[in-house]
């Protein structure tokens, strides 16, 4: 049997899922000192690089690791004062000319779990063939792995290593996606973000506590949904769509999950919602920002069954004004923090809703799909070369 500390105890089928999930605040705190302890290598690989004004900044992966960089452009931008873009390895892959168009100097992000994945091999290929000068920041979570062989000695790539813990053994991301994110934060964010990986732990611990988790997690897949939906607005819609992707994953693609931006939502995705729908929307600390998240909650609430709405929030109300709401899922001592970190406890919902909607389908989270139809790290690409 494997415990979610409080919360779930399981069989097989589930362990690692499970494990990878309760592991998170722990490995945060150790991601926290890593960066630490790396921060005068990474400082020397880039500084000069952002003291360049015409440097773009990159964010690429695939899946789970793509929406990483979602997660983190909007705040990334901001903080750095430069153009910073999220580009999915599958799209860079496909066509690098067009995702690579100005040959600008650059700073390629890749994000990989296991490093192996053909796309994210080939897509730091393919920025070394189409530009004429670019730097890689590799963080990954497998040192073996085929990314991190390949860049570890090179003059214009730094490698930043992930807590082996993180190097999910389970078939979906979980704290494989919040180490590599935090890490990024981190690194990249400079000291605007110290301290911040104590509270992010301290947050996510109450979310999993057994008494939180009754509270939320498991009152609303009892209620058997047929479809669930995410809404998150900047870096939150990043969290809303691998929200979905989680769903979809632990079960075995059987359960409609959709992502999307709280305002983009009534622009044709909103047609998905039946009266077995359930939302989640995930309030921004963003005062303006917020505003419309309520919009989205107010409206939704008039179309659907009581109950079938909830928000995630610094303060834990369900309308976003009243706290203890019980339609209302709290990420405590965070009502200061920006968004992108607001992102990484508050995927812990999601990652618990996920699960334990597997386990009610009766489905194996560690292998949703036993006959290999999707696998863990993908296969059957076939790499074309790019002619010159």
């Amino acid at each position: 049997m494997t415990t979610l500390p409080g919360a779930l105890s399981v069989g097989d089928g589930a362990a690692h899922t499970v494990r990878e999930i309760a592991q998170q605040p722990a490995l945060w705190r150790e991601v926290d000192r890593a960066v630490t302890a790396s921060r005068a290598s990474l400082d020397a690989f880039l500084r000069p690089l952002m003291a360049r004004g015409d440097l773009r900044v990159v964010l690429t992966g695939a899946g789970t690791s793509a929406f990483a960089g979602q997660v983190l452009q909007p705040a990334l931008t901001r903080r750095l004062g430069r153009r910073v873009d999220a580009v999915p390895t599958t799209d860079l892959v496909a066509d690098p000319r067009g995702c690579l168009a100005e040959d600008l100097p650059t700073l390629l992000v890749s994000f990989a779990r296991s490093g192996d994945s053909p796309e994210s091999v080939a897509a730091t290929a393919l920025a070394d063939q189409v530009l004429s000068e670019v730097h890689h920041l590799v963080i990954t979570c497998n040192e073996r792995g085929r990314l991190a062989r390949d860049h570890g000695e090179r003059p214009r790539s730094h490698v930043l290593l992930m807590p082996a813990a993180s190097n999910d053994r389970g078939f979906a991301m979980t704290s494989s996606f919040t180490c590599m994110t935090l890490a990024a934060l981190l690194a990249l964010g400079g000291d605007a973000y110290d301290g911040v990986a104590e509270r992010l732990a301290r947050a996510a611990e109450s979310v999993i506590e057994a008494g939180a988790v009754d509270r939320t997690v498991g009152p609303l897949v009892d209620r058997d949904p047929g479809r669930i939906v995410f809404l998150g607005s900047g870096p939150l819609k990043g969290l809303a769509e691998e929200s979905a992707l989680k769903v979809l994953e632990l079960t075995g693609g059987t359960l409609t999950a959709v992502g999307e931006s709280s305002l983009g939502f009534r622009h044709g995705p909103k047609a998905v919602l039946d009266e077995r729908s359930v939302v989640i929307v995930y309030l921004s600390n963003d005062t303006y920002t917020r505003r419309y998240d309520q919009d989205i909650v107010a409206e939704l609430r008039g179309d659907l069954p009581a109950g079938s709405v909830v928000t995630v929030s610094a303060d834990g109300s369900g309308t976003g004004t009243e706290s203890g709401a019980a339609d209302g899922w709290p990420l405590p001592g965070l009502h200061d923090v920006e968004d992108v970190a607001l992102a990484l406890p508050a995927v812990v919902y999601a990652q618990l809703i996920a699960l334990r909607a597997s386990l009610r389908q009766g489905l194996r989270p560690d292998n949703p799909f036993p006959s290999g139809e999707v696998n863990r790290v993908v296969r059957g690409v076939t790499l074309h070369s790019l002619q010159n």
